[in-house]
């Protein structure tokens, strides 16, 4: 089990599972949201222990249209932990065990402020990568 929170320990949960990829993304939403370095996630590998009724969504006015999530008390990001989806991105700053993964591409390189060095070879790409 790999075990994750918010900073404040408001929001607990568990994953049955390793993720299964991680990456990040230097658009500027992601950035401005704390949540830059994410990891996908199955949703049925999702334990909540407690605090989901903590967890605060922020909508974003078209045309985005991925939601970030957050807790209500100590604003720690959270990606998408209350997506519907099959697969989905949550904050690998919101694991607490160790998960065996390193970073696998950076996405919208072209939004990434000058003073942000990537320091690894995972693949670049100036917008989403593509699906090879």
């Amino acid at each position: 089990m790999i075990s994750g929170s918010c900073c404040c320990g408001a929001v607990k949960f568990e994953l049955r599972a390793a993720p299964a990829m991680m990456g990040t993304c230097h658009c500027t939403r992601c950035r401005k949201a704390g949540a830059s370095t994410l990891v996908f996630v199955k949703r049925e590998d999702l334990i909540w222990l407690q605090g989901k009724e903590h967890v605060a969504l922020y909508t974003p006015a078209p045309p985005y249209k991925y939601g970030r999530c957050f807790c209500r008390f100590c604003g720690s990001s959270l990606g998408e932990i209350l997506s519907d989806a099959a697969t989905f991105p949550i904050s690998a700053h919101a694991l607490d065990t160790e998960f065996g993964l390193r970073n696998q591409f950076h996405e919208f390189t072209s939004e990434k402020p000058g003073w942000y060095e990537i320091c690894d070879d995972a693949p670049q790409s100036t917008g989403h990568p593509s699906a090879s």
